[in-house]
């Protein structure tokens, strides 16, 4: 239930009402107690089970005093404890308190702070936790804790030339905000945060040098999503515009709230909106995930991958009712075939049929359902060239002399004759080497020296081409 804390040794924490939380670190871990502020949501207290060692209960005062103590010890030590002219301790606490800002998961489990395990420790601001309704960000209090944050973080582990001081949520103070996040202003805003960001950073880095004579080569990065992030009630990592409308108990998040509110409407609208198909919260691509990464890594040292460009899902081009083609009748080595063509409008090819007179039902079910699979592949896109360089020259009977096509005058299978069809009649190739018809020994891929010979005009002629690879493709009759 919900309690008031008892009176702390530190000022920030005096009133406070918290509640204590049966947690647990991850589905498969045993429940343990955590003590949080009471506005704070379930999966915080989750993830400050995760984050401190141990088995007993947590209280979140006592693990951030954990890493904060150690931090003003230092500061004293270092004779920078008035460096920023406030009680470095006090400030760390509240903007943990107000959910503003905290140190990285490695920093709470008390990791890399010593040489020569130390790695670069970061320390993430909670861009939504500085907007003020009403008034807007509160630019001023936002450079003063990337200021304290680069401080604390520096004074933890001295010997590192690397910091990693950040900020997150930037989708969810976009729409506290008003602003879409594919837009220009958008990118302004965020560059102009990251610069800002940036020169906090640099500065506190510049006057810890003038002490101990090294600067930082790096003080600022983007980092990948942590625990630390649910502790503070992020909605969205970083840089991301990826948000999910829905908390963990069903209700709208503050995000989504945000949003709505920009554009007046309301809860109950918007359920109605969704019932009725709608889509209110339409995500932006990857695309204007990526304008946003320029906009940010120009100020920002260490970023993540930029995000790739979204690859376009070909769609299905639909033939018209009505179309046009032609029917061609022929008899390769005495088998008669009918091959039927659909074309678009433009008069490209988009559909074949291919119809057989003296096989046997079997046969001509394949071929009927080949002639599906091609048409499939044509009207999603499969250009005919490469059907034509796949099944010319394949082998197996009926082959031979080709009657009642004058575009075509030997075929070395049937599928070999429908290509050469095609080849000749939309794409204008009327020169396709001839292949030898072979004995009947067997149905390979063909060893003459036409085989050998280019496919195409542009085709080099090759002792590995398509169709010498092929030749281990063989169709089996019993």
């Amino acid at each position: 239930g919900d309690r008031l804390m008892p009176m702390s040794k530190i000022k920030s924490w005096h009133g406070v009402r918290t509640r204590e939380i049966a947690a647990r670190p991850d589905p498969d871990a045993d429940t343990r107690y955590v003590i949080i502020p009471a506005a704070w949501e379930d999966r915080a207290a989750d993830a400050l089970a995760a984050l401190v060692p141990g088995q007993g209960i947590v209280v979140l005062e006592d693990a951030a005093q954990g890493w904060i103590g150690p931090v003003t010890e230092r500061a004293a030590r270092a004779g920078v404890s008035d460096l920023l002219e406030t009680d470095l301790a006090t400030v760390l606490h509240q903007l943990l308190i107000e959910r503003k800002a905290a140190p990285h998961d490695a920093v709470w489990r008390g990791q890399g702070f010593e040489a020569p395990f130390f790695k670069p420790l970061g320390y993430v601001l909670n861009l939504p936790a500085f907007f003020v309704p009403g008034e807007g960000f509160d630019i001023t209090g936002f450079i003063a804790a990337a200021e304290h944050g680069t401080l604390a973080m520096a004074l933890l582990s001295p010997e590192a030339t690397t910091l990693a001081i950040g900020m997150t949520d930037l989708a969810g103070l976009l729409a506290a905000q008003g602003m879409d996040y594919n837009s220009e202003p958008a990118r302004k805003c965020a560059a102009h945060l990251a610069s800002n960001l940036r020169a906090a950073t640099a500065r506190v880095s510049a006057l810890l040098a003038e002490k101990r004579g090294t600067r930082h080569a790096v003080t600022t990065a983007i980092a990948a999503p942590s625990l630390v992030e649910a502790l503070l009630g992020v909605e969205t990592s970083g840089i991301a515009p990826e948000f999910s409308p829905l908390s963990d108990t069903g209700a709208l998040t503050r995000t989504a709230r945000a949003t709505l509110a920009a554009r007046g409407i309301s809860a109950e609208a918007a359920l109605a909106a969704t019932l009725g198909g709608k889509t209110l919260f339409a995500q932006p691509g990857s695309a204007a995930h990526g304008a946003m990464h320029d906009a940010v890594a120009a100020h920002i040292q260490v970023m993540p991958a930029r995000p790739q460009a979204e690859t376009a899902i070909p769609q299905r081009r639909s033939l018209p009712t009505r179309r046009s083609g032609y029917t061609q009748k022929a008899s390769i080595a005495g088998h008669k075939l009918f091959l039927r063509t659909g074309e678009y409008t433009d008069g490209k090819l988009g559909e074949i049929f291919i119809g057989l007179h003296k096989e046997g039902p079997a046969f001509r079910g394949l071929m009927d359902n080949f002639a599906i699979a091609v048409s499939l592949g044509l009207q999603n896109g499969v250009k005919l060239e490469e059907f034509v360089e796949a099944f010319t020259f394949t082998r197996f009977g009926p082959a031979g002399v080709v009657e009642g096509d004058p575009a075509v005058g030997r075929a070395t299978s049937l599928l070999d004759y429908v290509f050469r069809n095609l080849a000749a009649n939309y794409l204008g190739q009327i020169e396709l080497a001839d292949a030898d018809i072979e004995d009947e020994a067997g149905d390979t891929m063909g060893d003459g020296e036409r085989d050998r010979a280019p496919l195409l005009p542009l085709d080099l002629p090759a002792g590995d081409g398509p169709r010498i690879r092929r030749r281990e493709l063989r169709l089996v009759a019993k």
